[in-house]
C-alpha cells in the first residue's frame, strides 16, 4: 500500500492527514496558533508558527500511524490564500505576514488601478484590486515599511513558505498565484506587463507549476524534523479553495460546492475561462490543469460564529470542555430553538469588509432589528442565517454570469452542522450534500500528491475513484420561500448603511 500527506495550512491552525492511496484516513493531527491584530481591519501570522506546526503534524501523523516513510510517496500542501511572505537573502522571515482577511491596502489598491488600468488589470489577472490580494500588500510595505522592503529577496504564499522550508525550492501553483493579483490567468504564468507597471522584480517570484506537478523533493534537514525520507516529492498543491474542490470532487462543468471556512465560499468549476468584468466574484486557475473556477467569497463565515461564541458562549465553551463535547453543537441545538428569521433579527457578516458583492473593506458588522425578546438562541440564528445570505449572494453573482451549478456539496467546519446544511440547501432551493471524506483540502492536496507520484494518472481519474457522496439534504420549498423572504431584506441593508461605513471609517482611532 502507497501512502500521501496532505498538509492543510488554515487561518486558525495546520492540520496534516496521512491517507493511503484510496484516500482513506490512517492518522490525523492539528496544531493551533494566533492571529493578530495590531490595528482595526489588520490581520497577521508568524510564518514560523506554520513551519512549526506543519513539523509537528507530519511528525506526529508518521508516528502514530506506524506507517514506513518508504511508503509514503507524496505530499501536498494547500493553504490560505493571498497573505505575504517575505525573505532576506538568507532565507529568514523579514515580518509576520500580512494574510488574506487584511483590509489596511485601500490606497494600494487605487495606486494598483491607476498604475495597469481597472479594466485592464481584469482582463490580466481577471480580478479587480483587492485589499486581500498580495500584491497590494507588497505596496503597502514598500510604502510604509522600506526598510523591510529593501531586505527582501523572496516574495512567497503562506502554503509555499512551508513548501520552500521542506524542499529549499522557491515555489508556487497557478491556483494560489491567481490570488496574488500578479498572475497572467489566461496564460497561467506571472505577467510581465503587471510586474513593470507596478515595479515589482520577477526574480523575487517563484517558479509556477500545474498543482499536481511536483514542485520539490524533501531535503536532509526537513526529514530529519519531520520524519519523512529524504527525496519524498513535494507537490505544487493548491490554494485552500482550489484543494478544497479536488478533495469534494469539484472536477467537472456542473460541479460546484459552498465552504464554511474562517471565510466562506461558493466555488464552481469551469473548462472555459470567464470573468466577472464588474469583479464581484473571482476567477483562478484551477488545480486540474489548464482548468479554471469562479467564486465568490464572503470574509467572516465561521469567523462571525467563532466570534460570537468566543465573546457570548463562555458557559457553552466551560461546558464542553469539563465533558469533551463540541460547543458548536450546542449552539446548534440553541439555534434550533428560535426560528426561520430569528424572530425578526438579521446579522450582517461583515467582520473583516467584504468581497462578494460589495468590495468594501469598510463593510462592518451588525445586528438588525435587536428587541427586548431577542435572547441568545435568536442570535447564534441570525449569524448562520447571515452568513447564508451572504453566500447566497454570491451564488445569486454566479447565477448571472450564466454559472449555475447542477449540484452544490458543502465542506468546511461549518458543513459538519446538519442545521446549517438544512439551511444552505432551503435558502439555496437546492440539495445539499457532503461526503464521506471530511477532510477537504488535505484529501484535495494528497490527491494531487497521488498524481504527482504517478499513482493515478491524471486528478479527475483519481476524484472519481476515491470522492464519495455520503448524504444529500434536499430543500424543503416551504422554508425556501420563508427564507426568500428575509433574504430580501438582507439584500437592502448594505445599501442603506454603506456611507455609514464610510463614515465609520474616518473616525479616529
Amino acid at each position: 500500500m502507497k501512502y500521501v500527506i496532505g498538509i492543510d495550512l488554515g487561518t486558525s491552525g495546520t492540520k496534516t492527514v496521512l491517507f493511503d492511496e484510496n484516500g482513506k484516513v490512517i492518522a490525523s493531527n492539528t496544531v493551533e496558533y494566533h492571529m493578530y491584530q495590531p490595528k482595526n481591519g489588520w490581520a497577521e501570522q508568524d510564518p514560523k508558527d506554520w513551519w512549526n506546526a506543519a513539523v509537528k503534524t507530519t511528525k506526529a501523523v508518521i508516528d502514530e500511524s506506524g506507517v514506513s516513510n518508504e511508503n509514503i510517496v507524496g505530499v501536498g500542501i494547500s493553504g490560505q490564500m493571498h497573505g505575504l511572505v517575505m525573505l532576506d537573502e538568507c532565507n529568514e522571515v523579514i515580518r509576520n505576514s500580512i494574510i488574506w482577511c487584511d483590509q489596511r491596502t485601500a490606497a494600494e489598491c487605487e495606486d494598483i488601478e491607476n498604475a495597469v488600468g481597472k479594466k485592464r488589470l481584469i482582463e490580466i489577472t481577471a480580478n479587480p484590486a483587492l485589499t486581500g490580494f498580495t500584491a497590494s500588500k507588497i505596496l503597502w510595505v514598500r510604502k510604509n515599511e522600506p526598510e523591510n522592503y529593501a531586505k527582501c529577496a523572496h516574495i512567497m504564499l503562506p502554503k509555499d513558505y512551508v513548501g520552500f522550508m521542506l524542499t529549499g525550492e522557491y515555489a508556487t501553483d497557478v491556483s494560489d498565484a491567481s490570488g496574488m493579483q500578479l498572475l497572467d490567468i489566461k496564460n497561467r504564468c506571472w505577467s510581465d506587463e503587471v510586474l513593470e507597471k507596478l515595479d515589482i522584480d520577477k526574480s523575487m517570484l517563484g517558479t509556477v507549476h500545474e498543482s499536481p506537478e511536483v514542485a520539490g523533493y524533501i531535503t536532509e534537514k526537513a526529514a530529519e524534523l519531520t520524519g519523512l525520507k529524504v527525496g519524498t516529492p513535494v507537490v505544487a498543491g493548491a490554494g485552500d479553495n482550489a484543494a478544497a474542490a479536488v478533495g469534494t470532487g469539484t472536477v467537472n462543468d456542473g460541479d460546484a460546492f459552498t465552504t464554511i471556512g474562517t471565510s466562506g465560499v461558493v466555488f464552481a468549476h469551469t473548462k472555459e475561462m470567464s470573468i466577472d468584468m464588474s469583479g464581484r466574484v473571482h476567477t483562478f486557475c484551477c488545480a486540474v490543469p489548464n482548468e479554471w473556477h469562479v467564486m465568490g467569497v464572503t470574509q467572516g463565515a465561521g469567523l462571525s460564529l467563532k466570534w460570537f461564541k468566543e465573546q457570548f458562549c463562555q458557559d457553552i465553551i466551560d461546558k464542553t470542555l469539563a465533558n469533551g463535547g463540541n460547543p458548536y453543537a450546542l449552539m446548534d441545538m440553541e439555534a434550533e430553538k428560535s426560528g426561520i428569521g430569528a424572530r425578526k433579527l438579521l446579522f450582517m457578516p461583515y467582520l473583516m469588509g467584504e468581497r462578494t458583492p460589495h468590495l468594501d473593506p469598510d463593510a462592518r458588522g451588525g445586528f438588525i432589528g435587536l428587541s427586548a425578546i431577542h435572547n441568545r438562541y435568536d442570535m447564534i440564528r441570525a449569524v448562520m442565517e447571515g452568513v447564508s445570505y451572504s453566500l447566497k449572494d454570491c451564488l445569486s453573482v454566479l447565477d448571472e454570469m450564466g454559472v449555475r451549478p447542477k449540484k452544490m456539496l458543502a465542506c468546511g467546519g461549518g458543513a459538519k452542522s446538519e442545521l446549517w446544511r438544512g439551511m444552505l440547501a432551503d435558502i439555496y432551493g437546492m440539495p445539499v450534500s457532503i461526503i464521506e471524506s471530511s477532510e477537504g483540502p488535505a484529501l484535495g492536496v494528497a490527491i494531487l500528491a497521488l498524481v504527482g507520484a504517478g499513482v493515478y494518472s491524471d486528478v479527475k481519474t483519481a476524484c472519481a475513484k476515491i470522492v464519495k457522496l455520503k448524504e444529500t439534504q434536499a430543500a424543503n420549498a416551504e422554508n425556501t420561500e420563508k427564507y426568500l423572504a428575509v433574504y430580501n431584506i438582507y439584500k437592502t441593508l448594505y445599501n442603506h448603511l454603506k456611507e455609514d461605513f464610510k463614515g465609520l471609517a474616518k473616525l479616529g482611532e
